[in-house]
């Protein structure tokens, strides 16, 4: 007989944790029981989900793979894109693997000193599984998409625009459904494997969060830097067309879409989306623990919702692909739509099923913290909540960024009067545009609080975030479409292609500041879920600003989203104006490169290599300041109430500055693109001189700043989170 069995004083305090584990839980053995059964359905049924997602993923690499390249020309330029971008992630992840490597020693060394805490090996290896989940959904995106360009430009050749969105399509959507895809195994797994620990798991988005912030900046600098370069001196200066062969330039801003617009799109999403499930969990960890069956519910509901927003998007990828003919916005948009409505069919027929287990006497027992609940289908309407603000904010940033508005059309005409007032009437267009999205958040907050309290909050994220598959599907195509263009262009293809993949491109940035709508809502949702999810964790009662730490610390972080944007705009202008020098020599020192003679090539290679160099220098000091940040505040005289502080004044401003630096970009982004169409002049007229500078100031506020800014924000309140038991202590 095992001594276990024989001894009875083993047997006796055994009984005596079971009795301990089960009045900390406040459930029953057989409500435990049924507990456990509803989470193991649950990560089955969402692990099922995600690898649903990647067989998907496979089937749309073999389809695009299996388009031709075209000719050797187009075949070579796609390669040349290719080995940049693979040469730049190389380089990016080497110096990022060094953070990593830190902070994992860190957590062990935590676990070791402070073994009280709960923060030890275990949250570092769930930190660095999120780390890896974010890095790799980012570079299996830029893979296919690089080799998606120059197969979405013969396709545009041999069968028009429906042929071409249907490759282009089918590339975003390997980077879109990869997003979902692994980040939701990698987290059913982590879950798993350490019993639903939630301060092991919140590592897991810390990893993501990290990463994703890295990729999004480096990626933001370079593809700017590029961009810039190449605009200024060949588009002003030279006066040669956008992507022209004798640009030094070009392949580097073509590289720049992918690693900036595709890998950091991918990176960036899959954060927001990790985020987005874990802060109900947090919160639901903490708060409910009066009945185990809806603890059991609360935690189910995130993965879920998840798990039928994979499927939803699986549909409107298809619906894309089969409704495509020739009218592009209308396939993409319906898309949209489809998947939205779908992943709100689903979630209110599993609240039905499930929904009884969501108990008002189960709610607020934690802190004082209250809650009014409307029955089982609060979680449901919550989500709803989110996904409609999401939708709406989206459609804000449309109106405030797209060609066919008012806004876009009278900044156009203002170009010409020159490049001054392009700048300052588009960045007017910026700060105005964030008036009607904050309105809508703020209310979306207190509905999505007033039907389930904040968990419902944090629902409300994952609700904007349940479709990341489709929307990160629709806004990566663009920079295939792009690209596809840039290889028409070089490799001296019928115009009409190139209007096809403008066409496209055109109608990726009407999609994306949709895709951007849910991007800033979602950050300032699941920020204040995972800000609230520290409050619990860290035992801040209250955030008053009569408390002078509070208040210092609010000061403090109000500032960090502006000084965080210094910086990044600081490395996208060093970047930029040492490539401009590279192309104003190359054009000068080369003979024959200016002119087009035959057998003269630029050398791109150095071009991409400035690029590569500028963007890993400029991304570690604004990444090493967001990492730091917080544990500095949360250690100091300051305190864990000091950071809470710190955390809503980043959220204030970060969620204006957010807004405001997107749309400014994309209007004057679009306003340049309206004058080409053939307003106001055309190419070549002073207005569009005008409005390219004003597209040059733009271009890093909407693809560097401002994405940056919602990782940020949301990677300083996990972080908090994950070292919640440190400072509490």
């Amino acid at each position: 007989m095992p001594w276990r069995i024989r001894n009875p004083e083993y047997r006796v305090s055994s009984m005596r944790r079971r009795m301990e584990y089960d009045t900390y839980t406040g459930s029953s053995i057989t409500h435990r029981r049924k507990n456990s059964t509803m989470l193991d359905m649950f990560l089955k049924v969402a692990g099922a989900a995600s690898i649903a997602a990647l067989l998907f993923v496979v089937y749309l690499v073999r389809q695009v793979l299996s388009k031709p390249e075209g000719t050797d020309r187009m075949a070579f330029l796609s390669k040349q894109i290719q080995e940049g971008a693979a040469a730049f992630l190389k380089r990016e992840y080497t110096w990022v693997s060094g953070f990593l490597a830190i902070i994992v020693l860190f957590f062990v060394v935590l676990g070791i000193v402070k073994p009280d805490v709960g923060l030890d090996w275990r949250t570092a290896v769930a930190f660095l599984v999120g780390s890896i989940a974010s890095a790799s959904a980012g570079v299996i995106g830029m893979w296919i998409a690089t080799r998606a360009n120059a197969r979405t430009a013969h396709a545009a050749e041999a069968s028009g625009t429906p042929g071409a969105l249907d490759v282009a399509i089918s590339g975003g959507a390997v980077m879109g459904m990869s997003v979902v895809g692994i980040s939701l195994l990698g987290l059913v797994i982590v879950y798993k494997v350490f019993n639903g620990n939630t301060t092991i798991v919140n590592g897991y988005a810390m990893g993501a969060s990290l990463v994703a912030l890295f990729a999004r900046s480096g990626g933001g600098i370079f593809t700017k830097g590029a961009d810039m370069g190449a605009d200024l001196v060949g588009k002003v200066e030279a006066g040669i067309p956008e992507d022209d062969p004798r640009n030094p330039a070009v392949i580097a801003d073509n590289v720049g879409d992918n690693v900036g617009d595709v890998a950091g799109l991918g990176a960036d999403l899959l954060e927001s989306y990790v985020e987005a499930i874990i802060a109900p969990l947090a919160i639901a960890t903490i708060m409910f623990k009066a009945n185990a069956e809806t603890t059991a519910f609360v935690k189910s509901f995130p993965f879920f919702v998840a798990a039928i927003g994979i499927f939803a998007s699986i549909i409107g990828v298809f619906y894309v692909k089969l409704f495509a003919k020739n009218k592009p916005q209308s396939a993409l948009m319906g898309g949209t739509y489809v998947s939205a409505v779908l992943a709100i069919i689903g979630v209110f027929a599993y609240t039905a099923l499930k929904g009884e287990a969501f108990s008002l006497q189960a709610i607020g027992n934690a802190e004082g913290v209250a809650a009014t609940v409307y029955g089982k289908f609060g979680p449901a309407i919550a989500c709803v909540v989110g996904i409609i603000a999401g939708m709406v904010v989206g459609f804000v940033s449309e109106y405030f960024t797209s060609g066919s508005f008012r806004p876009v059309k009278k900044l156009a005409e203002s170009c010409q009067t020159g490049p001054a007032i392009a700048v300052t009437n588009g960045t007017a267009v910026g700060m105005q545009s964030t008036a009607f999205p904050v309105i809508v958040l703020a209310l979306a907050v207190v509905i999505a609080a007033h039907f389930a309290g904040v968990y419902g909050v944090a629902i409300a994220a994952l609700g904007m975030l349940a479709t990341t598959g489709m929307v990160v599907a629709v806004d990566a195509y663009g920079p295939i479409a792009d690209n596809a263009g840039g290889i028409a262009e070089m490799a001296h293809m019928d115009p009409k292609v190139r209007e096809i993949t403008d066409n496209l491109d055109a109608v990726g940035n009407t999609t994306a500041a949709i895709g951007k709508g849910f991007a800033i809502g979602s950050a300032a949702f699941a920020a204040i879920g995972l800000l609230s999810a520290f409050m619990l964790a860290a035992n801040v009662t209250e955030v008053s600003i009569s408390d002078p730490h509070i208040l210092a610390g609010l000061l403090i972080g109000a500032m960090m989203p502006f000084f965080f944007s210094s910086l990044l705009f600081g490395a996208v202008g060093r970047c930029a104006d040492t490539m401009i020098q590279e192309v104003r020599r190359q054009f000068a020192e080369i003979p024959g490169l200016r002119e087009g003679q035959e057998g003269v090539h630029p050398d791109s290679t150095t071009c991409v290599t400035i690029a590569t160099a500028g963007a890993i220098k400029g991304m570690l000091l604004p990444g090493g300041l967001a990492i730091v940040l917080p544990l500095i505040i949360g250690l100091s005289p300051l305190g864990s109430a000091g950071l809470a502080g710190m955390l809503v004044g980043a959220i204030a401003t970060g969620v204006m500055l957010g807004i405001q630096t997107a749309n400014s970009g994309g209007a004057m982004d679009n306003a340049k693109k309206y004058i080409e169409e053939g307003h106001f002049g055309g190419k070549g007229s002073e207005a569009h001189k005008a409005a390219v500078v004003g597209d040059t100031v733009g271009d890093p506020l909407k693809d560097t700043v401002g994405p940056s800014i919602n990782i940020l924000i949301k990677l300083m309140c996990v972080i908090a989170l994950v070292l919640a038991p440190l400072f509490a202590g």
